[in-house]
Order: structure tokens, then C-alpha cells, then sequence
């Protein structure tokens, strides 16, 4: 039986029981100042412009907030959020309908913040964690969102 059990919206319930390897791997893992972010964040600094970390105040706490321009950046990991490159598309063998939950939740998370930030008047950029290996590519980018039209 592949879908979880309880309600539409219920998470399932983990089954296996995480070993000391894995609880570690999942303790080490962070929600701010990760490695993509950091690359995001020394490139848009070297190019001069000034920004806000994580704003608590505006939907789904964005990385980087520009609030003068009324723009703000999202750095997402390929696997939390599904980009669809190869990182994003695997999903772990153990606990299937459990990460398959969590992390369709996550995506639909992401729409919903995105979206209210756009009924707010604010625009929204997301790089993806692959995306961060091209410094050329990733900064043509986020200067054409940051100087490009309200």
C-alpha cells in the first residue's frame, strides 16, 4: 500500500525508526546561511548591492530582502524543494509516502509565499542550489532581476 494512512492532509507516520547515522546527517542540516545562500549572498554584495537576511516579515522568510526595491530572493536546495534537475528529483528508498509528503508539502508551501508576496507588490526571484555552481550565469541573473523593471 503506497499512500499514507489518516486523512487527506495528514502527514504519514515515520515507520522505521531513524539510526544514529542518519540523526545525525538530519541534525546537520540548516535552514539559514547554507552553502548556496552564502555563494548568493557574496556574489550580490560583491556587486554592490545591499541587502536584508531572512525577513521574518514577509511570507516564507526570504533569504535576501531588497526592501527599497521591493524584491526579494529565495535560494532553495534542489532536494528540499524538487527543482527538477537530478538532485531534485531523487527521493530517499526508506519512508517513501512520508518524504513524498513532506516534501509536496514544501513545493506547495513555496507557490503559496510566492504568491502572496506577489499580491503584497513584491517580486520574487528563486535560485536553485545547482544553479549556484555558474558564478557567471547566477550573477547575469540576479542583476537583471535586481535593476530590471518594478
Amino acid at each position: 500500500m503506497d499512500e499514507p494512512e489518516g486523512s487527506p492532509g495528514e502527514a504519514p507516520k515515520m515507520t522505521v525508526p531513524p539510526s544514529p547515522v542518519r540523526s545525525r546527517i538530519m541534525a546537520a542540516i540548516r535552514s539559514t546561511n547554507t552553502k548556496p545562500e552564502m555563494v548568493v549572498r557574496r556574489l550580490t554584495h560583491g556587486m554592490g548591492y545591499r541587502y536584508r537576511l531572512h525577513g521574518a516579515r514577509l511570507p516564507g522568510r526570504p533569504d535576501l530582502v531588497f526592501a527599497s526595491r521591493r524584491k526579494a530572493i529565495f535560494v532553495h536546495g534542489c532536494f528540499w524543494h524538487r527543482h527538477r534537475c537530478r538532485r531534485g528529483e531523487r527521493t530517499p528508498k526508506t519512508n517513501r509516502a512520508y518524504w513524498r509528503h513532506k516534501l509536496r508539502r514544501n513545493v506547495e508551501r513555496d507557490a503559496q509565499n510566492l504568491d502572496s508576496l506577489r499580491q503584497l507588490g513584491w517580486q520574487a526571484l528563486v535560485i536553485w542550489e545547482c544553479e549556484t555552481k555558474d558564478r557567471d550565469a547566477l550573477g547575469k541573473r540576479i542583476r537583471s532581476f535586481l535593476d530590471g523593471p518594478d
